[in-house]
């Protein structure tokens, strides 16, 4: 298989380690608090599933649907963003529906990638805003990931060294995985920074609505006056009504770039199963009570991470948003790295976590630890990782010299 051409750009997906390891010690008997992978654990809400159900068997719903999603799937997201952002979209031009956002970058970056095309990417960032140009040909130049006038900086250098010149830069707020969350201002700079040097701007925000400051929702980059012209919105079902494994997600925004994602997809999927779409229209015209319970949910689950594993004797940042906590790894272990010290908490504290060098190099002292395990196992793995901290002395002492391979 690493003949293949695709393949070969492709590493050892990091997460698959951690995921053996799990699978091992589960197959052994060990209870493993998973707070790896942003699975979420709630249920999507009652009135989606009922019309899920309604739906199901009726005439016609078994058929191909449409690739680029229902006509009252896409009128339903327009809505929500002329609700949400006060943003008005075409849902005939200006919004796709996709299977998940996940699918809708990748075939982005089919759409619009030539062999040897660079692409600017925030580092750590979610593995597929890189990997799918990477499958697409492209090639990969870093940029910081938190929005400040740093990011801007090191993208005006990376542009200025870049041979070609860049075609298009991604950013992803509230981010996965490191819950950065960007200001209006930050969009207006980075709307005028792809002006100036011609890049299209791919912004994911399928974290819109898991947020914690409720006077400060997470705005969205077409909000910017302009930002049509150069820019594509990627949202999703998946965390807002808990619905990850429906697969329904949205590229919103410039018209030219959606007709090259439309097309693309038309020849490779007839879109969701049309129950589901239809579901997923009725949880965004519906009552939004459920994304706010959603919302108390994390939270609760954010402040008893922070309290119980800051008693552990492990510093945990408070997010503002995402269903994430991005956290250094304590300083006796962080010459290890993240891979080996996610397979240590496994192994030594039946606590499993995402490790940071799976989202780029720059994540390699930190580990993402997902708030999709209720508040009770949280302070149980807390009482776990207390423990393994306190024994690790003589738990490890045959583990020296703790050198991370470079």
């Amino acid at each position: 298989m690493s003949d293949f051409y695709r393949i070969k750009r492709l590493p050892p997906y990091v997460f698959e380690q951690v995921n053996r390891i799990k699978a091992a010690a589960r197959a052994n008997g060990a209870d493993i608090i998973d707070l790896g992978m942003g699975n979420p654990d709630l249920q999507a809400p009652q009135h989606v599933i009922d019309k899920l159900v309604e739906t199901v068997g009726k005439p016609r719903t078994d058929r191909y649907s449409a690739s680029k999603g229902i006509g009252g799937l896409r009128r339903a997201q327009a809505g929500y963003y002329e609700r949400r952002f006060g943003v008005k979209l075409n849902p005939d031009t200006q919004v796709v529906a996709t299977l998940g956002s996940k699918e809708g970058f990748a075939n982005m970056a089919q759409a619009i990638t030539e062999p040897g095309d660079v692409i600017l990417v925030p580092n750590p960032s979610y593995p597929i805003h890189a990997f799918g140009f990477l499958m697409a040909g492209g090639v990969i130049r870093s940029v910081p990931a938190e929005p400040t006038p740093d990011f801007f900086v090191a993208a005006e250098r990376a542009v200025a060294h870049s041979i070609p010149k860049p075609v298009a830069l991604v950013v992803c707020y509230p981010s996965n995985p490191t819950a950065y969350v960007a200001s209006l201002d930050f969009y207006r700079d980075l709307v005028a920074f792809a002006k100036k040097h011609e890049l299209i701007l791919l912004s994911d925000l399928a974290y819109s609505e898991v947020y914690f400051d409720e006077s400060n929702p997470p705005p969205s980059i077409l909000q910017v006056p302009g930002a049509m012209d150069v820019a594509v919105e990627f949202t999703s079902m998946s965390k807002t009504f808990s619905m990850a494994g429906w697969r329904i997600g949205f590229a919103v925004g410039n018209e030219r770039l959606l007709a090259a994602l439309a097309r693309v997809k038309s020849y490779l999927d007839y879109g969701a199963f049309t129950p589901v779409q239809v579901a997923a229209t009725a949880a965004l015209n519906g009552p939004d009570d459920c994304i706010r319970e959603m919302r108390a949910t994390y939270k609760r689950r954010r402040d008893v991470m922070v309290d119980s594993f800051g008693k552990a004797g492990w510093d945990v940042p408070v997010p503002t948003a995402s269903m994430f906590a991005w956290v250094q790894i304590p300083e006796k272990f962080r010459s290890l790295g993240s891979l080996e010290f996610s397979k240590l908490l496994v192994e030594k504290a039946d606590v499993a976590v995402a490790p940071g060098i799976g989202f780029g190099e720059h994540g390699d002292d930190y580990v993402r630890i997902a708030l999709v395990e209720n508040e009770q196992r949280i302070r149980q793995a807390a009482r776990n990782i207390r423990k393994f901290f306190d024994q690790a002395d003589q738990m490890l002492h045959n583990v020296v010299p703790m050198v991370r391979r470079g």
